[in-house]
């Protein structure tokens, strides 16, 4: 007697994350966006050019820990528009006169490196993990 032989789905290594946990995750990286924001405008011009390099690998990594944590493009998204918001916010001057980013080229660099780091992180092609294809 021959009975068909039932075949199961294959267990997913990297579970879907749900609705609530995704919200948190979102709210959690617009927080780092904002201390990634902060630490590397102090750094890029405090120990230029280390320090340039350094605050634009923590940029990156937000970035593309946020679209790896989530899964989706916004999660590159979301830090990349606080993270934009902040430093725009940081360069403006203020009544005494300071401001956090120096004149120069540092600055520069860290504004363009860091958004086009976002844009590159987002519009990325996301690959599936290796075998999750195979039969």
């Amino acid at each position: 007697m021959n009975r068909p032989q039932a075949t199961q789905a294959p267990q997913d290594k990297h579970p879907v994350m749900g609705q609530r946990a995704r919200l948190a995750a979102y709210a959690v990286l617009a927080v780092l966006a904002v201390v990634v924001a902060v630490a590397g405008a102090l750094v890029q011009a405090g120990w230029f050019p280390g320090g340039l390099l350094l605050a634009l690998a923590g940029c990156l990594a937000l970035f593309y820990g946020g679209v790896k944590a989530t899964g989706t493009r916004l999660g590159a998204v979301v830090p990349a528009g606080v993270w934009v918001v902040c430093v725009m916010l940081l360069s403006t001057s203020r009544p005494e006169g300071d401001f956090l980013f120096a004149a120069g080229v540092g600055p520069y660099i860290y504004l363009l490196g860091g958004a086009m780091g976002a844009v590159i992180c987002a519009t990325a092609p996301q690959l599936p993990p290796s075998g999750a294809n195979r039969v």
